[in-house]
């Protein structure tokens, strides 16, 4: 086997994995921040907002006391709210809630109104909805819709004369022109058309059917 060929494909491969990365970090990232917005908005208090899982390679603590931190493995993400007894929200601390005031409560998700937990909880899907619809609309308002016309592709071996080539674009089938698909107006023609087709074809074969 040789090496210098395993070169370009292990070069696409790491080129993909990378991608794979940044575009989950992106998603996470989005996905978190929505539930972690959200819930500060809803006074739900989060003690850390972290990118990525295991050992911590940076971090800072910001004026509402919640911790941002890039971890080693960047493969999901999470916000740790306070009162919760892990990174998933599955369990409450019990303890320190235990030690908390009614009002030091109301910042945890445990006990905070059930409003503010539903809508921290959707809002982290509610996010990565409105990115895919970013995401989509700028490729509308950069690349556009992407359109071809009819145009011959896989040609089969035929006994009559061969006169069209692969790639050839059809401009007209028996004197007719080929009705423009990405032209709204021309589809009711087309489809008044196809349907007088239909019914002289339903017609013909009510005769046939009738007279045998």
């Amino acid at each position: 086997m040789d090496i210098a060929t395993l070169i370009p494909q292990f070069g696409n491969t790491l080129f993909t994995l990378l991608a794979f990365v940044v575009a989950l970090s992106i998603i996470v990232a989005i996905h978190e921040y929505g539930h972690y917005i959200v819930g500060r908005w809803s006074g739900i208090k989060a003690d850390v907002f972290s990118l990525g899982f295991g050992p911590v390679l940076f971090s800072r603590v910001d004026r509402h006391g919640t911790k941002w931190q890039v971890a080693a493995l960047p493969l999901g993400g999470y916000v740790k709210f306070r009162g919760d007894a892990d990174a998933a929200s599955a369990q409450s601390d019990q303890d320190s809630l235990n030690a908390m005031s009614a009002a030091e409560r109301r910042s945890t998700m445990a006990g905070a109104p059930l409003w503010a937990r539903t809508l921290t909880v959707a809002a982290g899907p509610a996010f990565n909805f409105v990115l895919a619809m970013v995401i989509f609309t700028a490729l509308f308002l950069t690349r556009g819709v992407t359109s071809e016309p009819l145009t011959v592709g896989e040609l089969r071996p035929s006994p009559s004369v061969q006169e069209l080539q692969q790639g050839d674009v059809l401009l007209s089938i028996a004197g007719q022109d080929v009705p423009n698909f990405d032209d709204s107006a021309a589809l009711p023609h087309l489809w008044l058309r196809c349907r007088r087709r239909m019914t002289s074809i339903i017609v013909f074969v009510a005769m046939a059917m009738k007279s045998s």
